[in-house]
Formats: structure tokens, sequence, C-alpha cells
């Protein structure tokens, strides 16, 4: 299964929730982040880590007779100190952007491959993206989407004239809302668009995600860890209903149903309905 993380403006924490999902990945496979940023990769710096193996040896090794090898993905993993594997993206974006238009050019892109196989999940950490962005192929070769929004009117006001695009990306993308804000339910009903949930401002819970701490259950005990865990869960269940004739498994098990844009233009959020707002 392939899972793209991605937002439509700003940096809302899309590489902290990637993380916090392969952190917190139910069953027993251990899941791969790839950080496929085109502005460059953050978990390297964080947990002070080697360059390679990562993207760019990913990109050398997918232009050879080896790039058609569903492991290959695995092979230029390494791994944060509680066990979870990830392809650590380039610090430059200049790298970042060549060794995506490597990954992405073709029918089928590393990630896809090793996606494809048996008791294996991919999570793209996209960043923030647009038609243009080199991830964009793997965004559309993903089989889940899930974009990265705070529930603020400034945020959700750019989000909101870009949703008719990003629902072509994505049979049906969703939204994950980060901290404070609209209730998910109002963003559902304003945008038209499904709101799979919520993951609180947690400080110390993104701490461990920096590299501050070791252990990979450790992020169970904030509150961080605790909403990432739901969320992988739905997407865990998906992935693992079974399929008949080749047909893809259903939607996703949404929080918020939403129904998709249509046109419409972005209904008034009353700031009185705002979490936290005074009245």
């Amino acid at each position: 299964m392939l899972i793209a993380v991605c937002s439509l403006k700003g940096s809302p924490g899309v590489t902290t929730l990637a993380t916090a999902l392969g952190a917190r990945w139910p069953g027993q496979e251990n899941p791969i982040v790839v950080e496929v940023d085109p502005a460059g990769g953050d978990l390297m710096a964080r947990f002070r880590l080697p360059d390679t193996p990562g993207l760019v040896s990913l990109a050398a090794a997918a232009r050879g007779r080896g790039g058609a090898d569903p492991t290959l993905l695995a092979q230029h993993a390494q791994l944060l100190p509680g066990g979870l594997q990830v392809v650590l993206g380039p610090v430059g974006a200049e790298q970042a952007r060549a060794a995506l238009a490597v990954l992405a050019s073709g029918t089928s892109s590393p990630l896809r491959r090793a996606a494809d196989q048996p008791a294996t999940t991919v999570i793209a950490d996209c960043g923030r993206v647009d038609p243009d962005s080199p991830a964009f192929p793997i965004i559309r070769s993903a089989d889940a989407m899930l974009l990265v929004a705070r529930p603020r009117d400034d945020e959700l006001a750019h989000v909101a004239l870009k949703l008719q695009a990003a629902q072509q990306w994505s049979r049906r993308p969703c939204f994950v809302l980060v901290g404070d804000g609209y209730p998910a339910t109002e963003v559902s009903q304003a945008l038209r668009i499904p709101v799979m949930g919520r993951v609180p401002r947690d400080d110390k819970g993104a701490a461990v995600l920096c590299g501050q701490g070791t252990g990979r259950r450790r992020p169970d005990k904030s509150p961080l860890g605790r909403a990432a865990a739901r969320i992988a869960l739905n997407l865990y269940a998906h992935g693992h209903q079974p399929t008949t004739n080749g047909a893809r498994a259903p939607h996703l098990r949404l929080a918020v149903p939403g129904e998709p844009v249509s046109g419409a233009a972005l209904q008034p959020l009353g700031p009185q309905t705002r979490i936290g707002a005074m009245p």
C-alpha cells in the first residue's frame, strides 16, 4: 500500500505526521517512510544520520538494471532509533528534485513497486504539493492521499481554492487537521471534503519524532501518537481488505464524511464556532 502525505499550503507538519504514522503502524510489518519533498528532507538533520543510503542513492540505483527490483526501496533505507525504516531525502532542494526526476518518471516508481509487495506499506512524505511538483506522479499513483492542514481561516482559504484540482489527484482525498481551530464537522461541511481525523498540537510528542528520545513505542504515550495510531489503523484496515477480480478495496472509513467538490464556493466559517474562540 502506498500512502501519500502532503499539504496544499504552508508547513503544517507533513513530515511529523508521516513519521508518526510509521511509528504507530499496526500489525507486524515495518513500514517504510520515504522523504520525497521537493524542498528537501528533514529527517537526516533531525536524527543526525549519514546522507547515504537515501533518496539520492535510490535514484542512482533506479537508473541501472536493478531498477525494477521491488526490494530496491528497502535497500536504501536507514533505521531511526526506534527501528522505523526511512529513506532520507537530501537537505538541498536541487538534489531532491534531481532524484525525484528519476524516481517519478516511467510507469512505476520504486515506491509503487515496493508498495505492491505483500505486507509492505510505503508512506511518502511529499511536502507541499501542486501539479508542477516533481513528486506529483507519486501522489497520483498512491492508494490513499492525506492532505494535512491547520483548520484556520488563512490556511483554509488557500486550501479551498485548490480542492477541485486536488480531488483529481486521487480518487477521494482525505484531510487530516492539525491543531486547534474549526471543528472537523464544520470544515467537512464547508469545504465538502472528507476529514479523516485531527492531530493535536503536541510539542513533547513531536520532539520524540524529531530525534529527541529513543524507542519506537514512545509515541504511543503522547496525544500525537494516539491520534496517529487511530489514523494508521484506518489506513491499515483499508489496505488489508480482501479484493475481488483485482479491484481495489473500498474507500477509507472516514471520521467525517464529505461530498466531492463541484465548483461550490467556501461558505464562511463563523468565528464563534472556532474551538477555543471567545463568545
